[in-house]
Protein backbone atom coordinates (compact mmCIF):
# COMPACT_ATOMS: atom_id res chain seq x y z
CA UNK A 1 0.00 0.00 0.00
CA UNK A 2 1.37 3.47 -0.94
CA UNK A 3 0.47 6.35 1.57
CA UNK A 4 0.95 9.81 1.87
CA UNK A 5 1.43 12.16 4.99
CA UNK A 6 0.97 15.85 4.13
CA UNK A 7 1.63 17.95 7.74
CA UNK A 8 1.82 21.23 8.69
CA UNK A 9 4.20 21.76 11.84
CA UNK A 10 5.69 25.22 12.99
CA UNK A 11 7.25 24.39 16.33
CA UNK A 12 7.83 20.57 16.02
CA UNK A 13 5.53 18.79 17.41
CA UNK A 14 3.90 17.27 14.21
CA UNK A 15 6.62 16.87 12.40
CA UNK A 16 7.56 14.63 15.37
CA UNK A 17 4.46 12.60 15.60
CA UNK A 18 4.53 12.61 11.62
CA UNK A 19 8.02 10.69 11.70
CA UNK A 20 6.73 8.07 14.31
CA UNK A 21 4.02 7.63 12.21
CA UNK A 22 5.29 6.88 8.55
CA UNK A 23 7.89 4.81 10.91
CA UNK A 24 4.40 2.87 12.57
CA UNK A 25 2.78 2.54 9.01
CA UNK A 26 6.24 1.54 7.07
CA UNK A 27 6.68 -1.45 10.06
CA UNK A 28 3.16 -2.62 8.51
CA UNK A 29 4.80 -3.05 5.04
CA UNK A 30 3.29 0.24 3.73
CA UNK A 31 5.75 2.76 1.14
CA UNK A 32 4.91 5.80 2.88
CA UNK A 33 5.70 9.65 1.13
CA UNK A 34 5.28 12.77 3.56
CA UNK A 35 5.11 16.21 2.67
CA UNK A 36 5.80 19.23 4.79
CA UNK A 37 3.37 21.93 3.56
CA UNK A 38 4.40 23.95 6.55
CA UNK A 39 5.67 26.90 4.39
CA UNK A 40 3.59 29.43 2.37
CA UNK A 41 5.53 28.08 -0.91
CA UNK A 42 4.71 24.39 0.04
CA UNK A 43 1.17 24.64 -0.44
CA UNK A 44 1.48 26.52 -3.88
CA UNK A 45 2.23 23.40 -5.25
CA UNK A 46 0.37 21.18 -6.93
CA UNK A 47 0.32 17.66 -5.28
CA UNK A 48 -0.67 14.62 -7.55
CA UNK A 49 -2.61 12.63 -5.07
CA UNK A 50 -3.16 9.65 -7.84
CA UNK A 51 -0.73 7.29 -6.82
CA UNK A 52 -1.80 6.96 -2.69
CA UNK A 53 -4.52 4.60 -1.59
CA UNK A 54 -4.72 6.53 1.07
CA UNK A 55 -3.40 9.86 2.88
CA UNK A 56 -2.85 11.15 6.04
CA UNK A 57 -3.00 14.94 7.24
CA UNK A 58 -1.65 16.29 10.44
CA UNK A 59 -1.78 19.88 11.75
CA UNK A 60 -1.52 21.44 15.31
CA UNK A 61 -4.94 22.55 16.97
CA UNK A 62 -5.01 26.71 17.11
CA UNK A 63 -8.10 28.07 18.88
CA UNK A 64 -10.22 24.63 18.45
CA UNK A 65 -9.44 24.35 15.35
CA UNK A 66 -6.79 23.61 12.41
CA UNK A 67 -4.83 26.54 11.71
CA UNK A 68 -6.72 28.64 8.80
CA UNK A 69 -3.58 28.16 6.35
CA UNK A 70 -4.04 24.46 6.68
CA UNK A 71 -8.46 25.03 6.48
CA UNK A 72 -7.70 27.00 3.61
CA UNK A 73 -5.32 24.47 1.67
CA UNK A 74 -7.28 21.34 2.22
CA UNK A 75 -10.04 22.66 0.64
CA UNK A 76 -8.27 23.13 -2.72
CA UNK A 77 -7.47 18.71 -3.18
CA UNK A 78 -10.06 16.84 -4.45
CA UNK A 79 -10.51 13.53 -2.80
CA UNK A 80 -11.57 11.39 -5.23
CA UNK A 81 -13.41 9.28 -2.53
CA UNK A 82 -9.94 8.21 -1.62
CA UNK A 83 -9.70 6.90 2.23
CA UNK A 84 -7.79 9.12 4.74
CA UNK A 85 -7.12 10.08 7.98
CA UNK A 86 -6.31 13.36 10.31
CA UNK A 87 -4.08 13.74 13.42
CA UNK A 88 -3.62 16.89 15.54
CA UNK A 89 -1.28 18.05 18.14
CA UNK A 90 -2.16 20.23 20.97
CA UNK A 91 -0.68 21.88 24.18
CA UNK A 92 -3.13 20.81 26.86
CA UNK A 93 -5.98 23.18 26.20
CA UNK A 94 -9.40 22.91 23.25
CA UNK A 95 -9.73 19.87 21.09
CA UNK A 96 -13.01 20.02 20.25
CA UNK A 97 -14.25 20.96 17.62
CA UNK A 98 -10.86 20.22 15.52
CA UNK A 99 -11.76 16.72 14.72
CA UNK A 100 -15.58 17.50 13.64
CA UNK A 101 -14.63 20.79 11.49
CA UNK A 102 -11.65 19.40 9.42
CA UNK A 103 -13.81 16.09 8.94
CA UNK A 104 -16.10 18.36 7.66
CA UNK A 105 -13.90 19.90 5.00
CA UNK A 106 -12.15 16.76 4.25
CA UNK A 107 -15.56 15.04 3.67
CA UNK A 108 -17.33 17.82 1.55
CA UNK A 109 -13.79 17.53 -1.16
CA UNK A 110 -14.15 14.18 -1.63
CA UNK A 111 -12.20 12.08 1.28
CA UNK A 112 -13.40 9.43 3.22
CA UNK A 113 -12.45 9.77 6.99
CA UNK A 114 -12.09 6.73 8.69
CA UNK A 115 -9.90 7.52 11.86
CA UNK A 116 -8.66 10.14 13.77
CA UNK A 117 -6.20 11.24 16.75
CA UNK A 118 -4.97 13.59 19.05
CA UNK A 119 -1.54 14.20 20.68
CA UNK A 120 0.06 16.00 23.42
CA UNK A 121 2.81 18.45 22.52
CA UNK A 122 4.57 21.23 24.49
CA UNK A 123 2.31 24.31 24.22
CA UNK A 124 3.58 27.26 21.08
CA UNK A 125 3.08 30.01 23.90
CA UNK A 126 5.76 28.20 26.04
CA UNK A 127 8.07 29.88 24.02
CA UNK A 128 6.57 33.42 25.93
CA UNK A 129 6.79 31.91 29.02
CA UNK A 130 4.05 29.33 29.37
CA UNK A 131 4.41 25.78 30.93
CA UNK A 132 1.61 23.61 29.41
CA UNK A 133 2.87 20.12 28.40
CA UNK A 134 6.58 20.60 28.99
CA UNK A 135 8.36 17.61 27.38
CA UNK A 136 5.78 16.23 25.40
CA UNK A 137 5.44 14.42 22.90
CA UNK A 138 6.83 11.65 24.64
CA UNK A 139 6.74 7.21 24.67
CA UNK A 140 3.55 7.58 26.08
CA UNK A 141 2.26 9.75 23.06
CA UNK A 142 4.53 7.62 20.55
CA UNK A 143 2.68 4.57 22.05
CA UNK A 144 -0.81 5.88 21.13
CA UNK A 145 0.76 6.69 17.74
CA UNK A 146 1.32 2.91 17.34
CA UNK A 147 -1.76 2.00 17.95
CA UNK A 148 -3.36 4.79 16.21
CA UNK A 149 -1.53 3.60 12.72
CA UNK A 150 -2.28 -0.45 13.57
CA UNK A 151 -6.33 0.72 13.43
CA UNK A 152 -5.53 3.29 10.69
CA UNK A 153 -3.88 0.62 8.16
CA UNK A 154 -6.36 -2.03 8.50
CA UNK A 155 -8.96 0.41 7.55
CA UNK A 156 -6.78 1.77 4.81
CA UNK A 157 -6.65 -1.80 4.12
CA UNK A 158 -10.08 -2.85 4.22
CA UNK A 159 -9.64 -5.66 6.68
CA UNK A 160 -11.92 -3.32 8.96
CA UNK A 161 -14.39 -1.22 6.36
CA UNK A 162 -15.60 0.48 9.35
CA UNK A 163 -15.27 4.54 8.65
CA UNK A 164 -14.69 7.59 11.65
CA UNK A 165 -17.81 7.12 14.07
CA UNK A 166 -19.66 10.35 15.01
CA UNK A 167 -17.51 13.29 16.45
CA UNK A 168 -18.12 15.97 19.13
CA UNK A 169 -19.97 18.73 17.00
CA UNK A 170 -20.40 22.77 17.97
CA UNK A 171 -23.04 24.64 18.22
CA UNK A 172 -20.41 27.61 17.20
CA UNK A 173 -21.24 29.47 14.08
CA UNK A 174 -18.36 29.72 11.23
CA UNK A 175 -17.99 33.40 12.18
CA UNK A 176 -17.99 32.78 16.32
CA UNK A 177 -14.76 30.55 15.68
CA UNK A 178 -13.37 32.53 13.76
CA UNK A 179 -13.31 35.27 16.53
CA UNK A 180 -12.00 32.70 18.82
CA UNK A 181 -9.17 31.98 16.39
CA UNK A 182 -8.78 36.05 16.64
CA UNK A 183 -8.22 35.99 20.34
CA UNK A 184 -4.63 34.42 19.96
CA UNK A 185 -3.88 37.75 19.50
CA UNK A 186 -5.02 38.82 22.92
CA UNK A 187 -1.83 36.53 24.34
CA UNK A 188 0.35 37.26 21.63
CA UNK A 189 0.11 41.28 21.77
CA UNK A 190 3.26 41.73 20.11
CA UNK A 191 4.24 39.54 16.33
CA UNK A 192 7.67 38.00 15.83
CA UNK A 193 10.28 40.36 15.96
CA UNK A 194 14.11 41.03 16.23
CA UNK A 195 13.52 44.43 17.65
CA UNK A 196 16.02 46.07 15.89
CA UNK A 197 18.63 43.36 16.67
CA UNK A 198 21.42 42.71 13.90
CA UNK A 199 21.11 39.35 12.27
CA UNK A 200 23.08 37.20 9.57
CA UNK A 201 20.04 37.59 6.90
CA UNK A 202 19.95 34.06 6.61
CA UNK A 203 16.06 34.59 5.51
CA UNK A 204 14.79 31.55 6.99
CA UNK A 205 12.03 33.30 9.02
CA UNK A 206 10.68 35.08 5.64
CA UNK A 207 11.23 31.72 3.44
CA UNK A 208 9.07 29.24 5.92
CA UNK A 209 6.59 31.47 7.52
CA UNK A 210 3.42 29.76 6.73
CA UNK A 211 1.24 32.19 6.23
CA UNK A 212 3.95 34.80 4.17
CA UNK A 213 3.72 37.21 7.42
CA UNK A 214 7.27 37.87 7.78
CA UNK A 215 9.89 40.16 5.95
CA UNK A 216 13.32 39.27 6.86
CA UNK A 217 14.97 42.87 5.87
CA UNK A 218 12.35 44.25 8.40
CA UNK A 219 12.58 41.83 11.43
CA UNK A 220 9.04 41.58 11.31
CA UNK A 221 6.22 40.10 10.84
CA UNK A 222 2.75 41.56 9.11
CA UNK A 223 0.63 40.86 12.36
CA UNK A 224 -2.91 41.04 9.60
CA UNK A 225 -1.44 37.69 7.97
CA UNK A 226 0.83 36.35 11.26
CA UNK A 227 -1.56 33.13 12.48
CA UNK A 228 0.60 33.44 15.81
CA UNK A 229 2.57 30.17 15.15
CA UNK A 230 5.42 30.90 16.00
CA UNK A 231 7.37 28.97 13.47
CA UNK A 232 9.63 31.74 12.71
CA UNK A 233 10.96 32.13 16.49
CA UNK A 234 11.44 28.26 16.46
CA UNK A 235 13.47 28.24 13.29
CA UNK A 236 15.89 31.26 13.71
CA UNK A 237 19.16 29.74 13.90
CA UNK A 238 20.35 33.12 15.77
CA UNK A 239 17.39 33.45 18.54
CA UNK A 240 17.07 36.95 17.82
CA UNK A 241 13.26 37.05 16.96
CA UNK A 242 11.13 37.57 19.86
CA UNK A 243 7.82 37.76 20.91
CA UNK A 244 6.37 39.19 24.39
CA UNK A 245 6.34 37.99 27.64
CA UNK A 246 3.53 35.78 28.33
CA UNK A 247 4.49 34.62 31.69
CA UNK A 248 2.17 36.90 33.85
CA UNK A 249 -0.53 35.34 31.65
CA UNK A 250 0.03 31.80 32.36
CA UNK A 251 -1.73 31.40 36.56
CA UNK A 252 -4.78 33.00 34.27
CA UNK A 253 -4.90 30.71 32.08
CA UNK A 254 -5.29 27.98 34.58
CA UNK A 255 -7.58 29.56 36.49
CA UNK A 256 -9.87 30.03 33.14
CA UNK A 257 -9.52 26.58 31.95
CA UNK A 258 -10.00 25.03 35.97
CA UNK A 259 -7.24 23.40 35.87
CA UNK A 260 -3.63 22.94 37.62
CA UNK A 261 -0.24 22.10 36.13
CA UNK A 262 -0.22 18.63 37.12
CA UNK A 263 -3.52 17.60 36.26
CA UNK A 264 -2.93 18.95 32.87
CA UNK A 265 0.25 17.10 32.52
CA UNK A 266 -1.53 13.66 33.54
CA UNK A 267 -3.58 14.23 29.96
CA UNK A 268 -2.95 11.54 27.81
CA UNK A 269 -2.94 11.52 24.03
CA UNK A 270 -5.99 9.66 22.31
CA UNK A 271 -7.31 8.00 18.98
CA UNK A 272 -10.85 8.20 17.13
CA UNK A 273 -12.46 4.94 14.86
Amino acid sequence: MKIAIFYFSATGNTSRMAEVIKESFVGLGAHVDDYDISSYASRQKRYNLNPYQAIVFGAPIHSWRAPRVVREWLRTLDGGNKKCSMFFTYGGFGVHPTHFTTRKILSDQGFVVVSSAEFLGEHTFNLGGWKAMTGRPDESDFLVAREYVAGTYKRFASEDPEILGELEKTNYREEELDLIESFRFNILTKVPSRDGEDCSMCMLCEELCPASAMDAQKGLADKEKCIACLRCVTICPEGVLKINDMTQTWPFKLEMEKIDEETLQQKQSRSYF
